[in-house]
């Protein structure tokens, strides 16, 4: 696979890891050229995310450094694996933007989700009719269902059989207008209940009343990424995509506003509660 089809979610994060253990021992880019018998940037190549590594190269890295825990020696061995690997939406066209490819990369590779959306309800918890609605909204007739297959395969991560959780908290107006449809309105509300009642899903409803951080918050998620140890980010939704942030004060500020938020949210079966409630009105 050429470099720059690479999944760069992935190659950047290895790169990152490994520049962090050079850091740490304070080596130089040219003491690690010497070491594996290149030149300075195919080293810096690789810590920039922009190629991969060898296995026989990596093996002798992670020696050099000292690295003598299995886990995490595995751990990094599967992600320098995984940069080259094909997913399914690999293939799905120019429709679906880089950052949403780097969303689905990073998703794919968490076992953790936390997720809130103040206009929305999480895409994971989507019926099809609701999703087109939704994209009927920004796009036309005819450009819709690529998008509405590729949110339907993501759902497939909250499979019995998927090492996946999902976490979200759901703004309680947000029920309140899914769709001017009774029977749009019925089938996502039964849909909730139904994913609700999960065991790796945790789906709590914001209150109108509740008291929750005064600042206004764009769409988040906290992602935590599998692996030895387990590395937490944040993405940020806006109009034209979304943002990584990946330094440790940035998604603890957000980890911060997540916990205020799932403390200040009604329990998970208050929560279902509510939407049978809504669920009873509807009909």
């Amino acid at each position: 696979m050429a470099h720059s089809d690479m999944p760069t979610v992935r190659s950047r994060r290895l790169g990152n890891e490994l520049k962090r253990l050079r850091l740490e021992r304070a080596y130089k880019v040219q003491d690690i050229a010497d070491k594996l018998q290149c030149g300075q940037p195919k080293i810096s190549q690789i810590e920039n995310g922009k190629r991969g590594i060898r296995p026989l190269d990596l093996t002798v890295l992670l020696d050099f450094y000292g690295i003598d825990d299995t886990a995490y020696i595995a751990s990094i061995k599967r992600l320098a694996k995984e940069i080259h690997k094909v997913d399914w939406w690999s293939g799905e066209g120019p429709q679906l933007h880089d950052s949403l490819r780097d969303y689905l990369t990073l998703e794919a590779d968490s076992d953790l989700v936390r997720e809130y959306d103040p206009a929305v309800l999480p895409g994971l918890l989507q019926t099809g009719a609701y999703m087109r609605e939704i994209f009927g909204t920004r796009f036309p007739a005819q450009e819709i269902a690529p998008f509405v297959e590729t949110r339907t395969k993501r759902q497939e991560l909250l499979g019995p059989q998927q090492d996946f959780r999902l976490r979200t908290i759901v703004e309680a107006s947000v029920l309140h207008r899914i769709s001017r449809s009774r029977e749009v309105v019925r089938e996502q509300l039964e849909h909730l209940l139904d994913m609700g009642g999960r065991s790796a899903v945790d789906l709590r409803i914001l209150p109108l009343d509740a008291a929750v951080p005064a600042d206004q918050y764009t769409p988040f998620t906290l992602l935590s990424l599998r692996g030895e140890p387990s590395v937490d980010v944040a993405w940020l939704e806006h109009v034209t995509g979304g943002t990584l942030l990946e330094t440790r004060a940035d998604v603890e500020a957000y980890a911060r506003v997540w916990d205020a938020f799932t403390a200040a949210a009604l329990s998970p079966s208050a929560s279902r509660k509510y939407i049978r409630d809504l669920l009873k009105e509807s009909r």
